[in-house]
């Protein structure tokens, strides 16, 4: 069925790169093949030097076909914030989908939304990624409280973000999506293939750490659960198992590095930590044996749907919205965010095998559509306005 509304999708796209750009594209890719006339807005600075601790905040890939995406947002600029308000406000959208994910945000993005909201017909949906943020700084509580007055309606991907959000937003209409899978990455290739494109040995056992390296997704507890498998006579990684780091650093890489070499785990560690493009995704997932998620705190994780995505088992921490997401002793296992309860839980896993976890996997996909996704928008911007 055809949907003749328009939607305005406020968040991180193209020439920005990373998980939320990703996700705004697939999701603007979905509202568009549903008949809806679709504009990303995104953000010509997104943020200043000092909050930004990667090397570089924009892609080196194509732009995407067929997604309109205006690049005009100056998170810094309150009189860019009334220039773009104003002109969403003209441009009268039926639904605008705003992504919130950090209190930097809020002055910003509440101030463009007070604006459009004058002209009495745009209805605004909020996806919550966090409410309350992994890392905090002054201003989070009243730049959050800022930015939710004129939201109609919020969506969260975990029953965490859903918890924290009537502390803010009080009574208004709110609901659980779990987060979508990320299929805009190619499709599932072999593990031979994969391997073969990283230069990795088909017959190594293969941890994947993926996605950005910061305290609280807690890879320095994964470190010290090598150090426990290296010094275990039974470990079943054996001589041959590693883990492969994918991803890039956004604190100081030295403590790792000095972590590293005072446990004498080298020779365990592969070391890819340049930001991964979106066409490279693939052959770090399809090489893996199981992907780890040592979180010390999270609300849902990107990581978790590329794992959906492309059939690989994972083990995660019990903290926040992970443990929902994958069923224990079905997509994969569950651990207590220290170094020896995940130690145990790699050592389980490949006892089990990966013939246990992937007939699960495949049908508990199925969960995860990009359409569920549209439906509760939908669905939110009608309660709105009720």
């Amino acid at each position: 069925m055809v949907n003749q509304q328009s939607i305005v999708i406020i968040g991180p796209a193209h020439p920005l790169r990373g998980g939320l750009a990703s996700y705004d594209e697939r999701l603007a890719k979905e509202f568009i093949s549903q008949g809806c006339q679709t504009t990303i807005y995104t953000f010509s600075l997104q943020y200043p030097g000092f909050l930004f601790p990667g090397t570089t905040q924009y892609s080196t890939e194509p732009a995407p076909k067929d997604i309109p995406i205006k690049v005009c947002i100056n998170s810094v600029n309150p009189l860019n914030w009334l220039i773009v308000g104003n002109e969403l406000k003209k441009l009268r959208p039926d639904i605008i989908v705003v992504r919130y994910w950090l209190p930097f945000m809020g002055p910003c993005l509440g101030t463009i939304l007070r604006r459009v909201k004058k002209n009495g017909h745009t209805r605004v949906v909020c996806i919550a990624d966090n409410i309350v943020p992994h890392e905090k700084r002054p201003g989070d509580r009243p730049f959050t409280k800022y930015f939710v007055q004129p939201v109609d309606a919020f969506i969260t991907m975990s029953e965490k973000v859903l918890s924290d959000l009537p502390a803010f937003t009080g009574s208004k209409p709110a609901t659980f999506v779990a987060h979508p899978l990320y299929d805009n990455f190619g499709e599932k290739i072999s593990k031979q293939e994969a391997r073969a494109y990283l230069r990795i040995g088909n017959d190594e056992k293969i941890l994947l750490f993926f996605g950005f390296i910061r305290k609280y997704k807690g890879l320095d507890i994964l470190l010290d659960a090598m150090k426990i498998l290296k010094s275990s006579n039974n470990s079943p990684l054996g001589a041959g198992g590693k883990l492969l780091i994918a991803g890039e650093f956004y604190e100081d890489k030295k403590q790792y590095e000095d972590q590293i070499a005072a446990l004498g785990i080298q020779d365990q560690l592969i070391l890819k930590t340049d930001f991964i493009p979106d066409s490279e995704v693939k052959y770090y997932l399809c090489a893996a044996d199981v992907v780890v998620q040592p979180y010390r705190n999270a609300t849902q994780s990107g990581v978790t749907p590329l794992a959906y995505h492309f059939e690989v088992p994972m083990i995660v921490t019990n903290v926040g919205g992970l443990p929902s997401l994958v069923p224990e002793g079905k997509v994969g296992l569950i651990a207590e965010p220290n170094a020896a309860s995940l130690a145990e839980k790699i050592t389980a896993y490949f006892e089990k095998g990966s013939e246990t976890f992937l007939p699960h996997l495949v049908e508990e996909k199925k969960k995860y559509s990009w359409q569920k996704m549209t439906e509760a928008i939908f669905e939110m911007s009608s309660k709105s306005t009720s």
